[in-house]
């Protein structure tokens, strides 16, 4: 086996400074390493040696970051991978890179249902296998599941479809800085973490274990904004610049919501059994009713909380108890002030609507 040296740039290094280079050896021996011109020294290398030693030894304490069945756990490249081949089909005439028209549309359609089936259906065999006996390779019962799940969310594509739709119009109409359908679906980033919400929730619905936080976490890295599946969400739901907004797992929320940045649907202490651990199934985060505005920084807390119907919570408020329908909640002084407002100044969507998603 030859001798192969590699040399890169160091990060961070002045003009003209050598990189960094690793020298592979015949036979599986260990790497030597070198710093520009100078080999690493014997008493360098016999100190990395002992280092790598104490870093494997610690692999041995059974605890739960000590498991090596990563090969038998989903891969989160391949369901990314899945999730772009199912945006794809809900915006097709978005993502497409070649020319669609009535005549090829099924089929590019099917190439990316077919990739994703594929994919998903192993994936999610994968993950059902180890949250039952931790590794091994799925059976045929295991993937049978799998493909009935995935084909179960596949049929509801035309109306997530419809649902998407609905929510890029909720944020034409609620963004004057707006031009076009277009510049919403190619650039919000509150449209991207929707519409992975949303297909992530068809799969959290049908208990399909880890996939959908695994989109759902793929979309937070991507937008900042952390939604997760659990969550139940109506329709026209808006999320107006987006960063740093977090919906917890059992947050409902109404038709023609709209939340501001840093906004934040989350739980108060939760409760513990007898035995000491926390109590899992149950309404941890709070309910908002249809019509409701939420401006930046507010935080809501609580499973009993209720934001009543047509109602503003004003930017930096912080709730933990319900509000009245067509209440203004505003924050002052180190303190939180309520108003009731008539109905018919509730936010509420122009009668003019822009048209619909391709």
């Amino acid at each position: 086996m030859p001798i192969a040296r590699v040399e890169a740039p160091l990060d961070g290094a002045p003009p003209g400074a050598f990189g960094a280079a690793w020298t592979a050896l015949p036979n599986g021996a260990a790497l030597a390493y070198t710093h520009g011109a100078m080999k690493s020294s014997e008493r360098g290398e016999s100190s990395l040696e002992k280092v790598i030693d104490a870093v494997t030894e610690s692999y041995s304490g059974g605890r739960s970051i000590d498991s090596l069945e990563s090969a038998a756990l989903p891969n989160q490249r391949q369901i990314t991978d899945a999730l772009w081949h199912l945006l794809h089909v809900v915006y097709m005439g978005f993502y497409s890179t070649r020319q669609l028209s009535e005549v090829n549309l099924r089929q590019s359609i099917g190439e990316h249902l077919y990739r994703a089936f594929e994919t998903l259906s192993g994936q999610i065999a994968r993950a059902v296998l180890y949250g039952r006996q931790k590794g091994g390779a799925p059976g045929d019962p295991d993937l049978q599941w799998s493909e009935r799940a995935v084909l179960e969310v596949f049929e509801r594509i035309p109306e997530i479809r419809a649902q998407l739709s609905m929510d890029v119009e909720a944020a034409f109409a609620g963004d004057p800085s707006a031009k076009s359908i277009e510049e919403i679906i190619f650039s919000y980033p509150s449209v991207h973490a929707i519409t992975v919400y949303r297909l992530a929730h068809e799969f959290h619905r049908r208990r399909v274990p880890m996939i959908p936080r695994i989109m759902a976490e793929a979309a937070h890295s991507r937008t900042g904004i952390d939604i997760h599946p659990g969550a139940l969400i109506g329709k026209r739901f808006f999320i107006d610049h987006g960063t740093g907004v977090v919906l917890g797992e059992t947050s409902i929320i109404g038709d023609n919501v709209k939340i501001y940045q840093g906004v934040t649907l989350g739980a108060l202490s939760l409760p513990r059994d007898a035995g000491g651990e926390l109590i899992r199934e149950s309404k941890r985060h709070p309910t908002l009713e249809d019509d409701v505005t939420i401006y930046a920084g507010a935080t809501i807390l609580g499973g009993e909380t209720v934001i009543g119907r047509g109602s503003v919570i004003g930017g930096n408020v912080w709730l933990t108890e319900s509000v009245p329908p067509y209440t203004r909640v505003t924050y002052s002084d180190n303190s939180c002030s309520q108003e009731r407002q008539p109905q018919d100044t509730a936010d509420q969507l122009p009668s003019t609507r822009p048209r619909a998603i391709k």
